[in-house]
């Protein structure tokens, strides 16, 4: 009987029978692509050792029966097991940076990258002037590695609680050299690091609601729990992160939250937090950020209230 390893020849071939298998298969995008002709050039082109931004030239190339197996398995990966496909080629990219990712880490992706690229202009007027800032639950290392590189005077801090994805943050670090200038930390937030203040810190902690956790897309559940799931309303991890950032900030810092389609949840939260909201050119609202001051006058707030309630019980 005759299979798609004797059937299918070249690389045309694999992309179309990938992409109606794909489609017929439902599967779900969002580890890096949004449809089935993207995931299937990239799994195909990186299963292949091929230059993700060549694909013309090699399209009506004949593929060994070796790597005819080699792209078989690998799109059995993603149509059966509905493994994403950066797990599968063990590879992510944040704009121009490639990071090394397995499941020990969700895939990269962040609207921070935008906002580091630019270097957190307007609110930070000198990238050189910055000295020391924080990646907060930084998983696989990426968004630490892209401050690294955009602000090449300071100390980065990458904590995360796992110490199975600071294995994969250190691998990244080193891929990068970055070894001196960027410290993994195993940390519940804060904890190991209760003495230090940073210029500024930067967080995609997780933040996905009950609700939301239990309709994931099997794609999705390959992904640690740990850096998803985030309470009733996505804001466990928030809470504590606002609670304890205000020790954390030297004078006319900020802190920056990703929490994705969560703003409702925020404001509702925090109704006394003068949080502003940061737009990129493919997000609206998925980010917000507090400065050292407005910390401080929540911290008071939040202080005064307790004190009244007490008096008041």
């Amino acid at each position: 009987m005759m299979t798609p390893v004797d059937e299918l020849i070249t690389l045309r071939d694999w992309l179309r029978w990938a992409v109606s298998r794909f489609t017929e298969a439902d599967l779900f995008f969002g580890h890096g692509t949004d449809n089935a002709w993207d995931e299937a050039i990239w799994l195909l082109l990186a299963t292949l050792n091929l230059p993700q931004d060549r694909l013309e030239p090699f399209l009506d190339a004949r593929l060994t029966r070796a790597e005819r197996l080699a792209v078989w398995n690998a799109f059995q990966q993603r149509i059966v097991r509905r493994l994403p496909t950066a797990y599968i080629v063990q590879e992510a990219w944040l704009g121009s940076f490639r990071f090394y990712v397995d499941e020990r880490v969700i895939v990269p992706r962040s609207y921070f990258a935008e906002l580091i690229e630019g270097g957190m202009a307007p609110w930070v007027d000198n990238p050189e002037k910055i000295t020391s800032a924080l990646d907060l639950c930084t998983g696989s290392g990426c968004l630490a590695i892209l401050m690294a590189h955009t602000f090449p005077q300071a100390q980065i801090d990458a904590i995360d609680l796992s110490p199975a994805a600071l294995a994969v943050a250190r691998r990244n670090i080193a891929d990068y050299g970055l070894e001196e200038s960027v410290q993994p930390i195993e940390s519940d937030l804060f904890s190991a690091v209760s003495d230090k203040r940073y210029d500024f810190i930067l967080s995609n902690p997780p933040y996905v609601t009950a609700a939301a956790m239990a309709a994931l897309p099997t794609e999705y559940r390959h992904e640690p729990a740990l850096a998803l799931a985030a309470g009733h309303d996505g804001l466990d991890v928030v809470r504590r992160i606002l609670d304890e950032a205000v020790d954390h900030l030297n004078p006319g810092g900020f802190i920056a939250i990703e929490v994705g389609h969560n703003r409702d949840q925020v404001e509702t939260a925090f109704p006394d937090l003068s949080a502003i909201w940061l737009d990129t050119a493919s997000s609206s609202e998925k980010i917000f950020l507090v400065s050292h001051e407005t910390l401080c006058e929540h911290a008071s707030s939040y202080q005064g209230k307790a004190a009244v309630s007490d008096k008041s019980s």
